[in-house]
């Protein structure tokens, strides 16, 4: 990356006619001078032996930096642990969507927040219904760390939620009592992809993303002004799909907008995933 930054930056804006974002260039610039102590570092001296070590400043950035981004997820895990989540079994929910939906939450990263809520409240409801509790009866918990690239390190924004595996239930002393959901079944998770699917499809209309027109459907492009925009879309779009996007071996232009006959989006590729962990 030391060798090739510079040259990869200058042929990215100028194949897009656009300079970069600076939190891109940052991002590499950081990374670059992460743990070289020529550009800062701390002094430590042991007051019994008198031994000395020069320890190197860290970029702690949330790129790509291998080292701080392992860091940062030890500690995180550590504090969900010891701090945050309860001695009750734990289910890890994972929310894939499909391309055209990975595009938009790209370029519209403000809607990965309502997209979210509208998981949660499903499986609130869902564990409510598995207690026999309503709405104002009973309360879940639940931590989402919403992952941004896949395992070929491509752009895939996908959700994993660590939801507590049941509800908790006040006492007439209101003290909780948790109570556990059984395993869910394929034929329980069917109809409740379902519901996910329906609402987030609810939801884009009425955020005005999804078009319905003469029978057709698809996600409205967003506003493609902006030198930011125009360099971001085709680098998003390749990254999505697994294409290179520029150079010799650049496989195509980028589309940004995705048309289909059906309810969109290719929706039904949405899945979930459990994992008990207690």
């Amino acid at each position: 990356m030391q060798q090739h930054a510079a040259s990869f930056i200058a042929h990215t804006e100028a194949s897009t006619g656009a300079e970069l974002p600076r939190f891109i260039k940052d991002e590499f610039d950081a990374f670059l001078e992460c743990g070289i102590l020529a550009h800062g570092f701390l002094r430590l001296r042991c007051g019994e032996c008198g031994h000395d070590k020069l320890l190197a400043f860290s970029c702690k950035r949330r790129g790509f930096c291998p080292s701080c981004g392992a860091r940062r997820m030890s500690q995180t895990a550590a504090h969900l642990v010891d701090h945050v989540i309860p001695h009750v079994p734990v289910r890890q929910w994972v929310l894939s969507l499909p391309i055209p939906l990975r595009v938009l939450l790209a370029a519209q990263p403000e809607l990965v927040t309502p997209v979210l809520q509208v998981v949660q409240r499903v499986l609130t409801r869902h564990l409510l219904d598995g207690a026999g509790l309503k709405a104002d009866e009973g309360q879940g918990g639940a931590v989402t760390l919403i992952q941004r690239f896949g395992s070929a390190v491509n752009l895939n924004i996908h959700l994993h939620c660590l939801v507590l595996d049941g509800v908790y239930r006040y006492g007439a002393d209101d003290s909780p009592a948790f109570i556990e959901a059984d395993a869910p079944t394929d034929d329980a998770l069917h109809p409740l992809l379902q519901t996910v699917i329906t609402r987030l499809m609810k939801l884009l209309t009425r955020r005005g993303v999804r078009v319905e027109d003469m029978g057709q459907t698809w996600l409205a492009e967003p506003d493609a002004d902006g030198e930011e925009v125009r360099t971001l879309r085709p680098l998003q779009a390749a990254a999505i799909t697994y294409r290179i996007a520029f150079g010799p071996r650049a496989a195509g232009g980028a589309c940004a907008r995705f048309c289909c006959s059906a309810a969109v989006p290719g929706c039904a590729q949405a899945r979930y995933s459990a994992v008990t962990r207690r």
